[in-house]
């Protein structure tokens, strides 16, 4: 079960399924909502993951069923359930509504399930619906938890009764790690496995997407949302431009700010160094990738994100702010650079040394790359999750071998780009699985 799915923002998920089946598990995914894009615009792997997805919403009479069906066969976990709902409410009407909606979609996820016979229910995000369902339905319940969103009002979010509820919880990171331990019974805390996300090192590989002649190019990829602090890269990017260093930045991804920061770019007379690239499937971002000289990221506050794991894999020199888990992938000096959050100045020294300095971005984005391979290969990480499931399932499937290391150095061989790259701006300015766009 999927919020919204497959989805621009949660490609990670998708890779991450499709990596579990090669393993050899079964996966049907049930979304709460359709896919964030029309088919025309999705990739081939998209189209083929939306035709096999059951989608819950909109609301509908095929409701009225998996809804009557439960209450006829379990009125007392159906009751109980809704009762649950309304109690996490927390006694605010407006938030005890939206777990009324919460409900309503969990008795059609766990009847789904159970309709299909599964047995455990995994979730990424959307942890309320799957709580609600396990219990319902007496499914086996797991959670995937990134950060940092969960981790604002703990208590809200009923993290100690959700790790209660589940048979394991994974964290994506150190820092998810201790978010989930601080909130939660430590008779809990075995149930805490930090397992990475990963991206696939012979797909994201260094190459240059054939370009025009022009200033060196800043990448961002992400919503454009005020938490990634945009404003703050905007503004470093301007003071390394006033410094008479030339530059573009290319801002690839949607959200609700973009037409904030569209008059932001015109207030500061950056129209000529800023391109809005638009939401951008996962073909046309490796292409975009492939256009990049350094990738900067301004954020406030993230879990471990996974366009840095795709850029470091690239072979793009990353500058990005030391919040949460991203110390994690990125050791300052060594394999990126880490500057302190909302330090719009720390910022543009640390994206002017690397357009200014070549041996500076070779020997980042060659150390970045040994980095992702090392610790984020998809694989790698998936087969440890692989791993967690085989323990709680109760049956055995052999995990893959470890990939072998590279045998020639990031740069040798690099694949040919993809052909979306022809589409990118060059303008001058059985487990059944649950993730969700925003937690729930």
């Amino acid at each position: 079960m999927v919020s919204v799915y497959p989805a621009t923002t949660h490609t990670f998920i998708l890779r991450e399924v499709n990596e579990l089946r090669a393993q050899g598990f079964e996966i049907d995914v049930i979304a709460i909502q359709k896919p964030d894009r029309p088919i025309g615009e999705m990739t081939e792997t998209d189209r083929l993951e939306s035709g096999r997805t059951f989608a819950v919403l909109p609301f509908g009479t095929h409701f009225i069923r998996p809804h009557l069906a439960t209450l006829l066969a379990r009125p007392g976990k159906y009751l109980a359930g809704l009762l649950l709902a309304l109690r996490m409410g927390n006694r605010n009407l407006r938030t005890a509504l939206s777990h009324g909606f919460y409900f309503l979609e969990a008795v059609v996820v766990g009847h789904e399930a159970k309709r299909r016979g599964h047995t455990h229910l995994h979730s990424h995000f959307s942890s309320t619906v799957a709580l609600l369902a396990a219990k319902i339905f007496g499914l086996d319940l797991s959670l995937s938890l990134h950060g940092p969103d969960e981790f604002r009002d703990t208590a809200a979010f009923r993290m100690r009764e959700k790790v209660a509820g589940s048979v394991f919880v994974r964290a994506i990171s150190h820092y998810a790690s201790s978010q989930i331990m601080q909130s939660s019974d430590r008779r809990d805390w075995p149930k805490i496995k930090v397992c990475r996300m990963g991206v696939d090192a012979a797909v994201f590989r260094p190459y240059r997407t054939q370009r025009d002649e022009g200033p060196p190019r800043v990448l961002f990829v992400g919503r454009l949302a005020p938490v990634k602090g945009i404003r703050v890269l905007i503004s470093a990017c301007a003071k390394v431009v006033a410094r008479g260093c030339r530059l573009r930045l290319h801002l690839a991804g949607g959200g609700e700010e973009r037409a904030d920061l569209e008059k932001y770019v015109f207030t500061l007379g950056m129209e000529r160094h800023v391109v809005f690239e638009g939401v951008r499937n996962q073909d046309e971002l490796i292409a975009l990738y492939g256009l990049g000289d350094v990738f900067a990221m301004a954020s406030f506050a993230e879990g471990v994100p996974v366009v840095l794991m795709e850029a470091m894999a690239m072979g793009l020199p990353c500058a990005a702010t030391w919040v949460n888990g991203i110390p994690e992938l990125i050791e300052n000096e060594k394999d990126g650079l880490l500057t302190a959050p909302a330090d719009e100045a720390g910022l543009a020294d640390a994206i002017g040394r690397l357009i200014e300095d070549a041996g500076l971005r070779r020997r980042l984005g060659l150390a970045g790359r040994q980095k992702a391979i090392r610790d984020y290969d998809l694989a790698t990480n998936t087969a440890r999750l692989g791993s967690l499931f085989r323990e709680h399932l109760g049956f055995r499937i052999a995990a893959p071998e470890a990939k072998p290391p590279e045998a020639n150095p990031p740069e040798a061989n690099p694949p040919e780009p993809p052909q979306a790259a022809e589409r990118l701006s060059t303008r001058t300015p059985t487990v059944a699985s649950i993730s969700a766009g925003k937690p729930r």
